[in-house]
């Protein structure tokens, strides 16, 4: 009997030891996150690079410092982190991975930190597959609908929105292209099986301007907390986007906090505080030259043709190719650095705690 209990006790022994062995050889992961990052032309696949004005840190996290270049993108979540002013415009490579975008994370995005982030492109200034979040940062994106056609334009698109934390936005867009339908944030059912619960905006005593030919903002309702409409006047969450106190689409919403106070020299409803600086055009805010003399009616939400042009997924209105297998070897820029991986430092100490611990319980069972 003896003999069996202890030929027992040194099975057990042996499985835990196996299975600490094997935690020990699986090595470390980074499947939380990003599993990749577009920037500056290149393509990464592991944290711990950076480059001119930015740093990806983290699976999960990117730092911009001053970064003015081309386009970022990234799949899977992304916390991006702003200091001083950043901007990114949409690449014109043939052979890039990301086009019309000046930033497209499928997946989530929050954008926070001190600083600015100016993001411009054809179709899109910002695009985020699900929630994009804002948080009390200032960020102006724009959309000049450049050789776009049968497709919506927007300073933003995304699932979701949520400004929070006193962040600043301003997103607008423009187009003439044929079949083009311009919006300042674009917020729809993108196949993600949110349903209702998706394709809302939440403002949260920040700021928000957007402006489009056909509609402020797209979506299917929201909230403003400690948070107001100052224009259009008598706004509210209409059943594709805010309307005006007639029912339509507003070309033109803003959204301040309840306590805001106008800068001297400006009026509700002209622009975002605090954005009128680094603006790509120049302008004194979204609405110069662009849908502020539109119509007041203004035609619903509607499904767009499908054009092969774009690699952005919209469900109803943009279609995005997946980046195939063969470009994932791409070269990492030449002005890359390595920074320490400070995860790999963690996981060295731990492997060599498993290791240890995995030889003394195999030794134990053998003397059992």
């Amino acid at each position: 009997m003896f003999a069996a209990e202890s030929h027992t006790s040194r099975h057990y022994i042996a499985i835990v030891a196996m299975a600490c062995l094997c935690v020990l050889l699986g090595g470390p992961s980074y499947a939380a996150g990003a599993e990749s990052l577009i920037i500056a032309g290149a393509t990464y696949y592991e944290p711990g690079v950076s480059g001119p004005g930015w740093a990806w840190t983290d699976a999960d996290h990117l730092e911009l410092n001053g970064y003015a270049g081309e386009a970022i993108g990234a799949e899977g979540d992304l916390v991006l982190t702003l200091t001083g002013q950043n901007s990114v415009t949409e690449s014109h490579a043939p052979d890039a991975d990301i086009t019309l975008c000046g930033m497209e994370v499928w997946g989530n995005l929050t954008l926070r930190g001190t600083g600015t982030l100016t993001a411009t492109g054809s179709q899109c200034g910002i695009h985020a597959s699900q929630a994009l979040v804002v948080d009390g940062c200032t960020v102006d994106a724009r959309a000049d609908g450049a050789d776009v056609t049968d497709e919506a334009v927007a300073g933003v698109i995304a699932g979701d929105m949520a400004v929070r934390g006193g962040g600043r936005v301003v997103a607008a867009s423009t187009g003439s292209g044929a079949g083009v339908r311009a919006y300042g944030v674009y917020l729809q059912d993108l196949g993600l099986g949110d349903g209702a619960a998706g394709c809302r905006l939440s403002v949260d005593a920040s700021w928000l301007d957007a402006a489009g030919t056909d509609g402020g903002v797209a979506c299917l309702g929201g909230s403003l907390v400690s948070a107001r409409f100052v224009t259009p006047a008598g706004g509210a969450f209409g059943a594709d986007g805010v309307v005006n106190a007639a029912g339509a689409m507003a070309p033109h919403v803003v959204v301040e906090p309840d306590a805001a106070t106008p800068p001297a020299g400006e009026t509700d409803g002209d622009d975002v505080p605090g954005c009128g600086e680094g603006k790509p055009d120049g302008s004194a805010g979204p609405a110069a030259g662009q849908p502020g003399a539109g119509p007041t009616t203004d035609p619903t939400v509607k499904p767009a043709a499908t054009s092969p042009k774009t690699n952005i997924t919209i469900k109803t209105t943009v279609t995005k190719t997946t980046v195939p297998a063969s470009s994932k070897p791409k070269a990492t820029s030449t002005t890359a650095t390595t920074l320490p991986k400070t995860a790999d430092s963690d996981w060295i100490a731990a492997s060599v705690t498993l290791f240890l611990l995995g030889t003394t319980l195999l030794a134990a069972a053998f003397r059992c």
